[in-house]
């Protein structure tokens, strides 16, 4: 007897799940991504520096210690970024319609929000590329913006696919 493998038998069937359950598991697993990804920016990995130190090596108080290590620090946060922005853009969509889908949309607003002015806190000014981190957030809504566009310039009927239609009597005209 041939045996179901543990990765086929946890994927989803359409024949067995609703549309309703699916859409309820990508809700709760977006709902989680957005949740962790909010904490790592808001709360780095290694902290932040609770003193100030002037000289060569100094730091700020309140920055992040990763920030010192500025390639990795970015690698961080615009991976951090384009997940968070990702799971937001998910858990808008898949409320689309919902009652109180207004105050879904400004909670979440006021979520990105916080991330940012976070992100922007814990930054060193002069580690700061705002360009990168904007970029990082609007990725997945334009990958969707343009998909979208891709969907409905396909669906439309070319002028060559057009059928001609030929009248019952060839002594009709085409009006």
């Amino acid at each position: 007897m041939a045996r179901k493998s543990w990765f086929r038998y946890f994927q989803y069937d359409e024949r067995k799940e609703t549309p309703a359950e699916a859409r309820n598991v990508l809700l709760i697993v977006a709902g989680l991504i957005a949740a962790v990804t909010f904490q790592a920016g808001i709360n780095p990995p290694g902290g932040v520096w609770q003193d100030t130190k002037d000289g060569p090596d100094g730091h700020s108080a309140g920055r992040a210690i990763y920030s010192y290590k500025t390639r990795e620090f970015y690698i961080f946060l615009i991976s951090n970024t384009l997940a968070f922005s990702t799971s937001i853009h998910l858990l808008i969509s898949l409320t689309h319609r919902f009652p109180f889908h207004f105050e879904v949309i400004l909670a979440t607003a006021s979520m990105v929000v916080t991330y940012g002015s976070s992100i922007f806190a814990i930054t060193p000014d002069d580690l700061v590329k705002f360009r990168y981190i904007l970029l990082a957030a609007a990725v997945p809504f334009a990958i969707r913006f343009m998909l979208q566009v891709y969907t409905r310039l396909t669906r439309m009927e070319l002028p060559y696919e057009r059928q001609i239609v030929v009248p019952a009597n060839p002594n009709e005209e085409n009006a």
